[in-house]
C-alpha cells in the first residue's frame, strides 16, 4: 500500500539506502541523516501536492519495502517542469512485480486524478532492471541526457522514458 512517510520508516529506509546493491546505480550510498532529509522532503511534497515518492508496504504483511511514486522535478532539458515516476525497493522485494504493479497504479493516479498529461522516468543507462520496468508499464524511450546533479563518470549519462495520458 502507498502512504505518506512516518518516523518508523527512517531506519528501514536508511538500511535500504546503505545497501551497495540497491544503490549500485547511484554515485554512493546515503547515510541516516541524508535519508531523514529525503523523508522530510517527501513529507513536504505530500503536503504540497498530495503525492511524493510514497512509502510502500506489502499489503499482506505490512512490511516496509521502499518507495514508489511521483515527484516534481525541474532539471531535465526540454522537460523543465516535469512529473517523474520512480521507485527504490529493498533487495528482498526485487523480482516480485512490486515496482511494475506500483508504478502502474501511480500512472493511473497521475492521469485520472491529478490530470497530468505526461509522466517521465529516468535512470542511468546501465540500470537495465529499472529500464525494463519503464517498458513494462508502457513508457517509451524519449532520449538520453547528462544528469546535471551527477559528476562526470559512468553514471552521468541517463536514459529518459515518457508516457502520455
Amino acid at each position: 500500500g502507498f502512504r505518506n512517510w512516518q518516523a518508523k520508516d527512517l531506519l528501514p529506509m536508511a538500511a535500504l539506502n546503505a545497501d551497495p546493491q540497491v544503490m549500485e546505480f547511484f554515485p554512493r550510498t546515503y547515510n541516516e541523516e541524508e535519508t531523514a532529509s529525503f523523508i522530510n522532503r517527501m513529507q513536504i511534497d505530500f503536503e504540497q501536492f498530495g503525492y511524493c515518492f510514497f512509502a510502500v508496504d506489502v499489503l499482506e504483511t505490512g512490511e516496509f519495502i521502499g518507495f514508489i511514486g511521483l515527484l516534481e522535478i525541474d532539471y531535465i532539458p526540454k522537460y523543465d517542469k516535469s512529473t517523474e515516476i520512480g521507485w527504490r525497493l529493498k533487495r528482498a522485494a526485487w523480482g516480485k512485480g512490486y515496482a511494475t504493479e506500483g508504478a502502474k497504479s501511480c500512472l493511473k493516479y497521475a492521469f485520472n486524478h491529478l490530470n497530468k498529461n505526461e509522466i517521465i522516468a529516468i535512470t542511468t543507462t546501465s540500470n537495465v532492471r529499472s529500464e525494463h520496468v519503464m517498458k513494462k508499464i508502457g513508457m517509451k524511450h524519449a532520449g538520453f541526457f547528462d544528469h546535471p546533479k551527477i559528476e562526470e563518470g559512468p553514471l552521468k549519462e541517463h536514459v529518459l522514458y515518457s508516457i502520455l495520458a
